[in-house]
C-alpha cells in the first residue's frame, strides 16, 4: 500500500496575466526547492516534487488575474541553503524582495524563510522548518 500523502492540500492555482513569463519564472525558481514541471496544458502548468501541487495558469473565466491581499503561497525548503537559493533565483528572475532569508522570531525558533513577489505581484515564500526543533518544541510536549 502506498504511503499516505502528508499534505492537507491537493493543489493551489495561481492566476497570471503573463503566462509565458510566469512559466519561465517558475521554471527557473522552483528547481531550487526540488520541484519540476509535472503537467502542462494550454494555459496551465503544474509543478511539484511528485504530484501536480502548484499550478500557474491563465484564469479559466477569461478575466484578468489579480493578487489577493493577505494571501501568499509557501513552499517547503529542505534546508536553509535551499531558502537562500530560492531567494537568489527569484530575484535574478525578476521577483521583488519582500523579506530576505532568515529566521522570523514571530514564527518560532524552528522557522527560516524568505518572501518575494513574483512577476504578477503574488507573494511567495520558501520556508525551512527545522524538524528536530519543531518536534521538540511543538509536537513532543503534546504527545503525553
Amino acid at each position: 500500500m502506498a504511503e499516505i500523502n502528508p499534505s492537507i492540500l491537493s493543489h493551489v492555482s495561481l492566476g497570471t496575466n503573463r503566462f509565458d513569463q510566469a512559466v519561465a519564472f517558475y521554471d527557473r525558481v522552483l528547481p531550487t526547492l526540488g520541484c519540476r514541471r509535472i503537467l502542462a496544458h494550454p494555459g496551465a502548468v503544474a509543478y511539484g516534487r511528485e504530484y501536480p501541487e502548484f499550478w500557474v495558469q491563465t484564469p479559466i473565466d477569461g478575466r484578468p488575474a489579480s493578487i489577493g491581499n493577505g494571501s501568499h503561497f509557501g513552499f517547503f525548503a529542505q534546508d536553509k541553503a535551499a531558502v537562500q537559493a530560492f531567494h537568489q533565483a527569484a530575484l535574478a528572475a525578476g521577483a521583488v524582495d519582500e523579506g530576505a532569508p532568515g529566521p522570523r522570531a514571530e514564527y518560532g525558533e524552528p522557522y527560516y524563510g524568505c518572501f518575494v513577489r513574483d512577476l504578477d505581484g503574488h507573494k511567495i515564500e520558501a520556508a525551512f522548518w527545522d524538524p528536530e526543533l519543531l518536534y521538540e518544541l511543538y509536537i513532543e510536549p503534546h504527545a503525553h
